[in-house]
């Protein structure tokens, strides 16, 4: 074991923050996945945080850490920064304490986890959308909890916070009598899993702790890799839970010393994850409480005939996202492709096109002419969704054969974004 340059919260300080939370955070279920138990050939196990009062594990740190503040400092209020499902734990916790809070959010925050916040914290929350990440919004919230003499809540990097979250993994000790081989954990800064080996570590060395965090946002894998916290210079906001460009620092230093293995999925990954969680089992879950299950065909080869345990984190999913999750979803399954169609300059060409050139299960989801004017002699932006992978090459063939084929744009992202 690396040595780890924070104290690791103790056994006692989280068996007492699991009282502190009694009545207020769930003990929720750990429940056997008969679909992903076959899938793999082994025992499953959902951890469902996404069953909390406000839908993530996220309670926990917030409400043990506000219940450790001074009268006084309760009386000068708390800050936070949070993409989302923090602040609803520190929403949820200011009510219930009767303590005034400032809750800084990124500004694309999805609209239902903004409603939820304003839902949780009553009047006793304010809320200020700013910047365009999680670290942005954190930047501003430190420093108008600085002018303002306010508490800060910070979403992972705090002792009381990492005590709260490793409630959790006490909890899925007390749940099981069978030894857990695996247990996969999703990685934003890196509060539930620091929590989680804190309390593993001494409970049950020998299960191995995977972190999962989004492809695109890969600040603790990084980090590990390079032997110190670093700042990632873009990330994808995509999968906002777990979307941090710099990981804690008590979070990294515990990672470092503890952690069995850190992983990514891709975002497109995520979102078929998502589609399957909600069409196959009936559960609603947001990008992040989707990463774990995404993670687990990476180990298919390992985890044959072990127990498992994937906590899925949270359910905070608008559902006005839906659509962008199923185009991610087709295009990362190489379903979903487009082009630039230069149509000939004859009569009936775009008849002939979805006649002739389209295959007899595409279907074209998507049209855009890139002129205004003339539109029968200009190029289009074309959107065709196949039944299998293998109908592309044929396809792109009949193009190019017919002279319809102008350019393709999966692989082009800079231009893509713009015309699609």
């Amino acid at each position: 074991m690396a040595t780890i340059s924070f104290a690791l919260p103790e056994l006692a300080e989280v068996r007492k923050a699991a009282a502190t939370l009694s009545g207020v955070a769930s003990v929720t279920p750990l429940m056997q996945n008969r679909r992903y138990s076959k899938t793999y050939d082994c025992g499953v196990y959902l951890k469902r945080e996404d069953l909390q009062e406000v839908r993530s594990y996220k309670i926990r740190g917030a409400y043990n850490k506000m219940r450790s503040l001074s009268a006084e400092q309760r009386r000068r209020g708390v800050v936070c920064a949070s993409a989302g499902n923090h602040s609803q734990g520190v929403a949820f916790s200011c009510r219930e304490l009767q303590v005034k809070g400032t809750i800084f959010m990124p500004a694309p925050t999805p609209a239902q986890k903004i409603e939820q916040v304003k839902m949780f914290g009553e009047d006793q929350v304010e809320i200020i959308l700013t910047g365009d990440t999680f670290d942005d919004a954190y930047k501003a919230s430190v420093a108008y909890c600085e002018a303002h003499n306010k508490v800060f809540v910070h979403p992972f990097d705090d002792d009381k916070v990492i005590e709260g979250q490793a409630t959790v993994g006490l909890e899925i000790l007390e749940q099981t009598k069978e030894h857990l081989d695996y247990l996969f954990v999703p990685v934003g800064g890196g509060g539930l899993v620091s929590g989680i080996l804190s309390v593993f570590h001494l409970l049950s060395p020998s299960t191995k702790i995977i972190g999962v965090e989004p492809e695109g946002a890969p600040s603790m894998k990084t980090s590990l890799e390079r032997g110190e916290n670093t700042a990632l210079d873009h990330i994808d906001k995509f999968i906002d839970g777990a979307a941090v460009q710099k990981v804690g620092v008590r979070n990294f230093e515990i990672c470092k010393g503890l952690l069995h293995q850190m992983v990514t999925v891709p975002e497109g990954r995520v979102c078929q994850e998502i589609l399957d969680l909600y069409n196959k089992d009936a559960i609603v879950v947001e990008p992040a409480g989707a990463l774990t299950l995404s993670a687990l065909s990476q180990f298919k080869d390992e985890i044959k005939g072990k127990n498992v345990v994937c906590v899925v984190s949270g359910s905070n999913n608008d559902i006005t996202r839906t659509a962008e999750i199923k185009e991610r979803a087709l295009l990362y399954a190489r379903l979903k492709h487009y082009f630039i169609i230069r149509f000939p300059q004859r009569a009936g060409a775009l008849k002939e096109f979805v006649a002739e050139i389209l295959g007899p299960t595409d279907d074209i989801t998507y049209f855009q002419y890139a002129k205004k004017h003339a539109k029968e002699n200009g190029p289009a932006v074309v959107g065709v969704e196949l039944k299998d992978e293998a109908d592309l090459e044929p396809l792109v063939a009949r193009m190019k054969a017919h002279n319809f084929f102008g350019d393709y744009l999966n692989n082009k992202p800079d231009l893509f974004q713009y015309l699609v």
